[in-house]
């Protein structure tokens, strides 16, 4: 494959980003990797981090931890170091046409996102159509977005449907909650919807009468002493300029290598302004925009196939409750959920799934729609093995993580009323946030986190993600105004 036609085949494939916060929050398990090494990522002599910060604590606290999901093992799929396009095509291949995939990672056009998971559901039930006699069972394993799609078309189309789901919801990685605690429903899924203009969702919510809103790309972005600073696009030219090296090189690597290999890195530690260096702008570029399209490290994701794009300005956040996308998809499905398939045995007259009780389950062709995350762990036996190509597929393509933290307040403890907030320098956990005040009318912040720290804080407690998130605003504090003292009369 040559440079220019691999530079053709790079395209954004993220869900939280930055610079676009995009449609879904998916499923399963990176290996913790170092981060980028300090001359080309931060500055030598960071200031200490406080150990309490002075923003309060919130009254009502909601936390994801997607990687430790054993139906999930993750957040969505991206472009891993040595996997290719091609292979989310090849993974989406039937087998002796009883087995067929959808999924987000099967998506070539709409990877990690809720658009591109609908998308191939749909596709693979136009596939079963094609191959199945009128009136055949067909058993569809997942009811997220896509399996829950499959399910009604082929449901429509005069199929007898039973959709498996481990879950006792559905959903899978769209998970709304609505709570009498927090003022409307949150998201601990899925929030936003990218490219609203070109994709049927934003649509589809209109007809349901499910509240959305326009969300701006651009960041207020402050230091860790609390200054507002401009983001200048150092951070941004050093990710390109690796990029459009990587894409000269013989062999595929990743995008930390290419930093390091361009010499895109070598940045100054110097102070450039507002107490931040270039090499602070580089990390912010990785923090607050490679790590969280991907839900991974730089360590881990290609330089081949990785997007140094800007980002949609299109993007719309759900606040009405995403989960209502699914309910009507759901009406007259017959749904066995709490049921976790172990293994699916499959021969060129049937299929037939041995549940987690032993239970078993026949049918004449099967939609597997379960995460990649879940498929990378081995806890769906294949019997027999699926071809190599499948196989080579699941292993290669990367599965990411990101993590939020939701936060309800009694009263705002900041002044500014953007939306999207995000910090550079220092070392903290959470540097982009999201502000639902401006949108809501409610106190109630969004932090997020990914990559190689929500593996790491997945494993913490309440208490210390908490105090993560809260040294993580510290920039955004104003302090009360003390009551002036009456003058006493005489």
């Amino acid at each position: 494959m040559t440079p220019d036609a691999r530079n053709a085949m790079k395209r954004r494939t993220f869900l939280i980003g930055v610079t676009g916060l995009s449609t879904l929050v998916l499923t399963a398990c990176v290996s913790p990797a170092p981060r980028p090494s300090a001359s080309a990522t931060a500055t030598p002599t960071p200031e200490p981090k406080p150990t309490v910060s002075p923003v309060p604590k919130p009254a009502q606290m909601r936390r994801t931890s997607w990687s430790a999901d054993p139906f999930a093992r993750g957040s969505y799929s991206f472009a891993a170091v040595d996997s290719t396009p091609e292979q989310r095509t090849a993974l989406a291949q039937p087998v002796l046409d009883r087995v067929f995939f959808a999924g987000e990672a099967t998506s070539p056009d709409a990877p990690g996102t809720v658009q591109g998971g609908r998308d191939t559901g749909l596709r693979a039930a136009r596939e079963v159509i094609s191959a199945a006699a009128p009136g055949e069972r067909i058993a569809v394993i997942g009811a997220g977005i896509a399996g829950l799609s499959a399910a009604r078309f082929l449901k429509d189309a005069g199929f007898e449907v039973v959709l498996v789901e481990a879950r006792d919801r559905i959903g899978g990685r769209i998970d709304t909650v609505s709570d009498k605690n927090w003022p409307f429903p949150i998201e601990l899924g899925p929030s936003f919807v990218s490219h609203s203009g070109t994709t049927s969702l934003d649509e589809e919510f209109t007809r349901l009468g499910i509240a959305t809103a326009p969300f701006p790309s651009a960041s207020e972005t402050r230091t860790d002493a609390g200054t507002v600073v401009a983001v200048p696009d150092t951070g941004q030219k050093a990710v390109a300029t690796a990029l459009a090296w990587a894409t000269q090189q013989a062999s595929d690597m990743s995008v930390q290598s290419a930093l390091d290999g361009s010499g895109a890195s070598k940045l100054s530690t110097a102070d450039a302004g507002g107490g931040v260096s270039e090499a602070d702008w580089l990390a912010f570029r990785v923090a607050t925009v490679l790590d969280i399209d991907a839900g991974a490290s730089v360590d881990h994701q290609s330089g081949w196939y990785t997007s140094a794009d800007a980002g949609a300005d299109d993007e719309r956040i759900v606040l009405g409750g995403y989960a209502g996308l699914l309910t009507k998809a759901a009406e007259g499905i017959d749904l066995l959920d709490s049921s976790v398939v172990t293994k699916l045995a499959y021969r060129d007259t049937g299929v037939s799934l041995r549940l987690g009780t032993g239970e078993s389950l026949s049918a004449d062709r099967v939609i597997v729609t379960v995460p990649l995350g879940v498929l990378k762990s081995g806890v769906l036996e294949f019997d027999p093995a699926l071809p190599f190509a499948h196989r080579g597929a699941i292993a290669d393509l990367g599965m990411g993580t990101l993590d939020k933290v939701w936060l309800q307040f009694d009263e705002p403890f900041w002044s500014t009323a953007a939306p999207l907030w995000t910090t550079v320098g220092g070392d903290e956990d959470f540097r982009v946030w999201i502000n639902m005040m401006p949108l809501t009318g409610e106190p109630v912040l969004v932090g997020l986190v990914a990559g190689d720290t929500a593996l790491r804080l997945a494993g913490a407690d309440d208490a210390t993600v908490l105090a993560a998130a809260l040294r993580g605003l510290t920039p955004f504090y104003v302090p009360p105004t003390p009551t002036p003292t009456p003058t006493p009369t005489v």
